[in-house]
């Protein structure tokens, strides 16, 4: 590894020049963490220059990390995007926009390279909870008066805001505040064990605000699945069983409190089980959030059948969809035309086949592999890549732009990191 502390400058009144030439790409990353739960214009105005920032550091052995598989196997998934536009019927455009949501991929051999070399990667994480932290807090202001919401102002056409949303949605929101949460849990335990309390606390008082943002103001369904398995994964991997025992029952507890006193989590949970009971009425074609997955779903595993291979060729979906729909006046359920499946293994299978899900599995597998050990880092890296596991089984997480930024963040950045303290040992 390249210690760049340590390098010979050419002159002492060039060293603050010499150490510029590392830190400037870090900034500029650490500006797309602060951006991203806010706005995707200024994400990607602010990756421009630092790929441009990034072609003036030493690359000299970049060619040689892009071998390895967690950085080969990003790449592989955005050149089987490419590769399916030769065997899909759709038109050209729509082949060449559905590259787009793998094209992020490519950042993460980058991101790799550069926070292996440069520590730091602590700017990145520091940058996305103070944004995270402000977007919480004007969450709870949107709840009060909802016409504080950014999305009256920036959406397209009439909008009605959902009670404290301050921006896009309230899955991305969801996502990223539960990501917030269960990341600080870490150096809480971490801190306490120290003796550094005050701080420890602050993080808590932090942590608390995004669990009560969720319970009590807005949350997505999709994070209740996924928070209580993030939890116990923290538990098993960090704390001994007696102690885990002891978090478990106090999480159960807490559990039943929210539950009495949040009429907001009974109404999402309840949620559930109505869309559920409603997909499973024969001769219903309400539409539901639930119906609608299982319908897309059934028709994804159809379209797989016929292509199982290979798939039907990049950005096909929609055109599949549009082939067996029925008249969505007659029957809203059945005569809906999607791009996406709201599954990411269907996503992938449907265009590029087994083929693509051999990729997409791989990719994953070996970004855990990655986060074995000790250390914010791979806790960190390791709650990026199982939260877009799990939620990529109700949503195209990866290929999302949010989650899927989080994901290229949070893996490149902390992938660095942990292969950098692999390297030292």
């Amino acid at each position: 590894m390249i210690d760049v502390l340590n390098e010979p400058r050419p002159a002492s009144w060039l060293s603050a020049i010499w150490a510029a030439r590392y830190r400037t790409p870090a900034r500029f990353i650490a500006l797309v963490a602060l951006l991203l739960p806010w706005t995707t214009t200024g994400v990607t105005f602010a990756l421009v220059p630092w790929l441009i920032a990034f072609a003036f550091v030493d690359l000299r052995a970049f060619p040689r990390s892009l071998l390895r598989p967690v950085c080969l196997l990003p790449i592989a998934l955005f050149a089987l995007a490419v590769a399916g536009t030769l065997w899909s019927e759709a038109s050209w455009p729509v082949r060449s926009r559905a590259i787009g949501p793998s094209a992020k991929l490519l950042v993460l051999p980058l991101l790799i390279y550069q926070f292996e070399r440069w520590p730091y990667g602590n700017w990145v994480f520091k940058s996305f909870l103070v944004s995270c932290t402000l977007l919480m807090l004007y969450s709870f202001a949107v709840a009060i008066d909802p016409n504080l919401s950014l999305k009256l102002y920036f959406s397209r056409g009439p909008y009605q805001v959902a009670s404290g949303v301050a921006v896009r949605n309230y899955i991305d929101q969801s996502q990223e505040f539960a990501l917030c949460a269960i990341a600080l849990v870490y150096p809480i335990v971490t801190l306490f064990r120290a003796g550094r309390v005050s701080i420890a606390l602050l993080l808590a008082v932090m942590t608390i605000g995004f669990l009560a943002n969720m319970m009590f103001v807005v949350v997505s369904r999709t994070v209740l699945v996924t928070l209580p398995i993030l939890l116990v994964a923290f538990a098993l991997l960090h704390l001994r069983w007696r102690t885990a025992l002891l978090a478990a029952a106090a999480v159960a507890l807490l559990t039943v409190v929210l539950w009495n006193v949040s009429p907001h989590l009974r109404a999402t949970v309840a949620k559930f089980q109505g869309d559920y009971e409603r997909s499973m009425e024969k001769d219903n074609n309400s539409i539901s959030g639930m119906g609608s997955r299982l319908e897309y779903w059934r028709k994804s595993a159809q379209f797989i059948a016929n292509a199982p291979l290979l798939g039907h060729g990049t950005g096909s979906t929609r055109g599949l969809f549009s082939s067996v729909a029925v008249d969505a006046e007659i029957d809203p359920l059945h005569g809906e035309v999607v791009s996406d499946p709201h599954n990411q293994t269907l996503n992938v299978a449907v265009q590029w086949g087994a083929l693509g899900v051999l990729v997409l599995y791989g990719l994953w597998f070996a970004h855990l592999l990655m986060f074995r050990g000790e250390g914010l880092a791979c806790w960190i890296g390791l709650l990026v890549v199982v939260q877009n596991m799990l939620s990529s089984l109700f949503n195209s997480h990866l290929f999302d732009f949010t989650e899927g930024w989080i994901y290229v963040l949070g893996v490149g950045v902390a992938g660095g990191m942990a292969l950098a303290k692999k390297t030292a040992r």
